[in-house]
């Protein structure tokens, strides 16, 4: 299985934003860098973040549940705070929290346990290196480029440093890159760092911000009116927050993340679902439980899921579609009952079998009008029973897809 491959088979990954952010609650480093808190008190938290029951086969096992194929872990964010011992600061919870430990090996021990791929946040910029330029938007709004050549040198000594150590501490399947955008892009001299990485470790998967080498694209917390054309992946959080925020109680229902998910797969792309684990370890169960929703969704409907590619384009369906990899099953999902029928436009081919995922109901169907070379349209029975949240129904074909794409007969 080559490393696309999987990646695109993937569907679903889990996002987890955890650091000294969430003792008390405050945004992951923008908290400081915007001037909500002072860079002093933001870090003062170091000394209560304790992970004391952090337990990272629950996560792995949570995980597994909600279907997803892979995780992401913050290892470092842009405070500079590392969630492993790294040498080439102290700056890392081993050091300067009560955790006392590397949190990043139990997290990549435990999803291998559960053959769960390994993805590991990486920021590029540290907000608390000597040598990184700015620490605050008013540094980055009055001196918006690197004034001392010397010690831009020294943090790019330390930023491959420290991924030396990620990728050969840990072997991740996936390396999540952020805090690219406030250095131009030659400085960061990226194609040496590619260089680096796949010699390190050919098979890994690089996100967009790698700037110029990545394998996919990240949107954030929406999704694009007009897919990438190539992989993809939709970075989404289940209430507001990335990390930890006791106040933050608008968690967004599991109706709605089922049919994200949906929307999203059906694009070709994947979910990037965010968690933010207490700074004891413990997933919020408001989040537990929507993973659990999720994954029980994705059990019942499974041939819809993997194994699939983006579907067929918007205005043959009313709804997001996805096709199987041989491209003779073709799956649509309904988000609300149907009343009477569902209905597939341009389909050219011939239909040997119609099927509610789940439940094996065979609905009837019949094609009405249509004329020469324009097919008529398909109509689907509604089933008689529906998925509480998204129904899938299959419809297996006589050969490989073929849609009628054209404007008609004159």
């Amino acid at each position: 299985m080559t490393t696309q491959t999987w990646f695109a088979d993937a569907k679903l990954g889990i996002f987890v934003h955890w650091g000294i952010y969430a003792v008390d609650g405050v945004a992951e480093s923008w908290s400081f860098f915007n001037g909500e808190v002072s860079y002093e008190s933001y870090m003062q938290q170091l000394g209560r973040f304790t992970a004391a029951r952090y337990d990272a086969e629950e996560w792995a096992e949570l995980f597994e549940k909600a279907g997803a194929r892979y995780a992401v872990l913050t290892a470092k964010h842009h405070d500079g705070v590392a969630l492993w011992k790294t040498a080439h600061s102290d700056v890392n919870v081993v050091e300067r929290t009560p955790a006392g430990r590397d949190l990043v090996a139990p997290f990549t021990e435990a999803l291998r346990r559960h053959d769960l791929k390994v993805g590991l946040y990486f920021s590029h910029l540290d907000w608390s290196h000597p040598d990184y330029p700015y620490r605050s938007l008013a540094q980055l709004r009055a001196a918006p480029t690197v004034e001392a050549p010397e010690n831009w040198d020294r943090f790019l000594t330390f930023h491959r440093d420290q991924l030396r150590e990620v990728v050969t501490g840990y072997r991740p399947d996936l390396l999540w890159f952020d805090g690219e955008w406030e250095i131009p892009e030659p400085l960061w001299r990226m194609d040496e760092v590619h260089a680096d990485l796949v010699t390190m470790k050919p098979d890994t998967v690089f996100n967009g911000r790698l700037l110029g080498h990545g394998d996919y694209s990240t949107p954030e917390q929406g999704a694009p009116i007009t897919p990438p054309e190539g992989p993809w992946e939709l970075c989404y959080t289940i209430n507001n927050s990335w990390g930890h925020r006791e106040a933050d109680r608008d968690h967004k229902p599991l109706s709605f993340l089922i049919q994200l998910f949906v929307e999203t797969i059906g694009a070709g792309g994947n979910l990037l679902l965010d968690v933010g684990p207490r700074p004891d370890g413990t997933i919020p169960s408001e989040q537990a439980s929507r993973l659990e929703g999720l994954g029980r969704w994705i059990r019942r409907n499974e041939e819809a899921v993997y194994g699939t590619e983006r579907g067929i384009p918007s205005g043959h369906f009313h709804g997001p579609t996805t096709l199987s990899k041989d491209r003779r099953t073709l799956y649509v999902f309904a988000f609300d009952p149907p009343r009477d029928h569902l209905t597939i436009r341009g389909l050219k081919n011939e239909v040997k079998r119609i099927s509610v995922v789940g439940t094996g109901e065979t609905p009837a169907h019949r094609r009405v009008g249509g004329m020469d070379p324009v097919p008529g349209v398909l109509l689907i029975d509604a089933p008689a029973t529906c998925d509480r949240y998204v129904t899938a129904v299959a419809v297996e074909l006589d050969g490989e897809l073929e849609l009628y794409r054209g404007e008609g007969r004159g």
